[in-house]
């Protein structure tokens, strides 16, 4: 069995903040991070502490806020492609902030329910899946050779401010609701801003070639592009096998999170919405940990060996979640559930980034990205349902058999076990 120091190969590289807009990079990330991570949970509570809506309606809405951007992503990262997704990713955060100054209208007016809730979450799905592969393509370009260590202070980074939003958003019961969606529209503003410091980057389609193409011929072109990103993730053996990992392990195990996790808060430990802030920002300092211990070991010789050893290490931290222990327990259990998150996440990312062909980046990152997003959808539907049919504990259960299944798979049947990082080879 490797392990971290085994994985370590010392290579000679500059360091990932003296590449030119990194630091514009993180800033911008950062900013837009912190907006959405203050969606997970103001969403997740409007709907189950505010609307009062039990587990199986909940989770059929968590799944539509999901499915609009699953098409969305994959046009992101074509456009990402095709254009400069510095250009792209500026209008978007500029544009965003009317959704949560909509539903602050909304709330001012007594019209605050499930329709308007509803469609906020929406717009901000379609946001957060048009943008990502836009600023991973960015994230590859700016990083250059020190694509591991990039991605990895993003990552650690990005779960930070995800705790600042997280607290922030907690205070919803006590400052109200209109100042925190006051707050993510700002930080929305303020990525768009930040990102104009971002150098312009080279894509593969000329703007006057692109902007000679009719609407008919862009949709077609659009189309072809996803298609080609996806047989270019399939013809990779080791992407196509971490994005079906990736995909199965976040149905069961990222489902439990943001489905059952906020009900064991308000029905096991009768929490309110500081409470599951708490929790899920300890889950994210958790997970900005684990990034910080191994980005001290950057790069990695065989980051799927690792990446494989989470899927068991996870199955300890559900058991403890399951036998319904006290609340310190539960902290402690929260911690290692990030911790184990922060790694997983981090290395499937990279393995993915660092793997794909240059011309394609950007569309296998959405090919990657959707099976995130994609799962979700399905995820927040079967356990919402399990939620309310086995009980909210129970719904536990299948993500600790999956991970079991999900080891054995990737150590017997797949190349991710053996997988060499070219980065770490050179």
């Amino acid at each position: 069995m490797g392990n971290i120091e085994d994985s370590a190969q010392p290579v000679a590289t500059e360091s990932v903040w003296q590449r030119p807009g990194f630091a514009a990079y993180i800033g911008t990330t950062a900013f837009s991070g912190m907006a959405l991570a203050m969606q997970q949970l103001l969403y997740s509570w409007l709907l189950i502490g505010v609307l009062l809506l039990p587990a199986d309606q909940v989770g059929l809405l968590q799944a539509l806020v999901g499915v609009p951007g699953i098409l969305l992503m994959l046009m992101g990262g074509a456009s990402a492609d095709l254009r400069d997704p510095r250009e792209m990713l500026i209008w978007i955060y500029l544009l965003a902030p009317v959704l949560p100054l909509s539903l602050i209208l909304a709330q001012q007016s007594g019209w605050l329910g499930v329709a308007s809730v509803t469609a906020w979450g929406v717009g901000m799905g379609i946001v957060q899946s048009y943008s990502m592969p836009g600023q991973q393509a960015i994230l590859n370009r700016i990083s250059g050779p020190a694509i591991q260590a990039g991605v990895t202070t993003a990552t650690a980074i990005g779960f930070i401010v995800q705790v600042i939003g997280l607290m922030l958003a907690g205070q919803m019961d006590v400052i109200g609701i209109a100042p925190v969606l006051f707050f993510q529209a700002a930080t929305l503003v303020l990525a768009g801003l930040v990102m104009f410091r971002i150098p312009a980057v080279p894509h593969s389609t000329p703007a006057s070639a692109a902007a000679n193409f009719g609407i008919a011929r862009r949709m077609r072109r659009t189309s072809q592009d996803i298609v080609a990103g996806i047989a270019a993730t399939r013809q990779h053996v080791v992407i196509w096998q971490v994005l079906w990992v990736n995909f199965v392990s976040s149905i069961f195990n990222a489902g439990s999170f943001l489905t059952v996790f906020p009900f064991i808060v308000k029905r096991v430990f009768m929490g309110d919405a500081w409470t599951l802030a708490l929790l899920m920002a300890v889950f994210f300092a958790g997970a900005a940990v684990s990034n910080f211990i191994l980005l001290r070991y950057m790069p990695l010789r065989t980051p799927g060996r690792l990446f494989l050893l989470m899927q068991l290490s996870r199955i300890v931290v559900l058991y403890l979640m399951w036998i319904e222990p006290d609340f310190w327990l539960m902290l402690v259990a929260t911690i290692g559930w990030g911790l184990n998150m922060g790694v997983t996440t981090n290395l499937a990312r990279a393995i993915v980034q660092e793997s794909a062909p240059a011309e394609f980046r950007g569309r296998i990152l959405s090919v990657f990205a959707v099976g995130m997003v994609g799962s979700a959808p399905i995820g927040a539907i079967l356990l919402g349902y399990l939620v309310e049919t086995i009980g909210t504990l129970n719904a536990l259960m299948p993500a600790m058999l999956v991970s079991l299944g999900l080891f054995l798979y990737g150590y017997l049947r797949s190349a991710i076990w053996d997988y060499q990082s070219p980065v770490a080879q050179t």
